[in-house]
């Protein structure tokens, strides 16, 4: 079993803007959920765990090990998975995997045929393999983006915002090869989609400009939450009102009529109905409220 270990991490940038803030977390092996909203500093931070960028502040740690002080050494166990990958167009899965293979020091033929193979296999690809990669759907080069993250067997997967954009048949096949990864190694899914993290996490944590908010079950944060997020129907020039006299979560729109969800300790009465909590009301209560 490995663990991650965030302590102090800071990071500021020339232009002032302060992208963490005294971070700290402990990530153990299985899928940990890090949500936040874009511009919440996820990305800076999963960039910093990959040995990317170098944070102002504070230590890292990778089964005890200082990963500022032993990048390469992380670098062997480390798959990476970014927001934003480039691929070759004209060039086949099979072709491109085989050559990221020896760039990553597969040197070895015949035990690099093998690897690429039960990768392509493993991310449901390989009856594409000779498909330019031009032709793939998103999905599949979110597949493909795995499958090279892969390739070195990595203790420590990062993924960031990895099904944004996908169809919903796409999104489950990369949740069910997302929690087999996940069995046996640290895998960090970095999104702002609240059912990536309910679906598939046992651990997370939410940050927002740059700071922790909360951290832990999210089954357990749920039920931290019951009993306190009550509902509303009202006309929509009657908002900035209730923002002023409640602590208004979530707006939603249900037949085109707003309702407002809110959190409070005791029952407001006044035509609110109380509601499920559910990981979206622990998310909005952390990112829009007090809670």
């Amino acid at each position: 079993m490995h663990t991650l270990e965030i302590t102090n991490l800071s990071k500021t940038y020339a232009n002032g803007v302060q992208a963490l803030q005294n971070i700290s977390l402990t990530i153990p092996t299985g899928l940990f959920g890090l949500l936040g909203p874009n511009g919440a500093g996820k990305s800076t931070l999963m960039r910093i765990i990959a040995t990317l960028q170098e944070a102002d502040e504070g230590v890292i740690k990778f089964s005890g090990t200082d990963i500022a002080k032993h990048k390469n050494a992380l670098r062997k166990v480390l798959g990476y998975l970014p927001q934003q990958f480039g691929l070759y167009p004209k060039i086949s899965a099979e072709v491109l995997l085989h050559h990221l293979a020896v760039l990553k020091g597969l040197t070895n033929k015949r035990n690099r045929k093998e690897i690429v193979n039960a990768l392509l296999h493993k991310t449901n690809l390989y009856t594409d393999r000779k498909k330019n990669l031009g032709g793939f759907s998103g999905g599949m080069k979110q597949r493909f983006g795995i499958a090279q993250a892969l390739l070195t067997n990595p203790k420590l997967l990062i993924v960031d915002e990895p099904t944004a954009g996908l169809d919903p048949t796409e999104r489950n096949r990369f949740h069910n090869l997302l929690s087999q990864l996940a069995e046996n190694t640290v895998v960090i899914l970095s999104t702002h989609i609240v059912d990536d993290v309910k679906e598939l996490c046992t651990n997370m944590a939410i940050i927002n400009q740059g700071k922790v908010l909360l951290q832990g079950n999210p089954q357990t944060a749920i039920d931290n939450l019951q009993g306190k997020i009550y509902q509303k129907a009202i006309q929509k020039t009657e908002l900035p009102d209730y923002k002023k006299e409640y602590e208004v979560i979530a707006e939603k729109l249900f037949l085109g009529k707003p309702i407002i969800h809110i959190l409070s300790d005791t029952n407001p009465n006044n035509g609110f109905m109380p509601t499920q909590a559910g990981l979206e009301e622990v998310y909005f209560a952390q990112i829009f409220g007090t809670a």
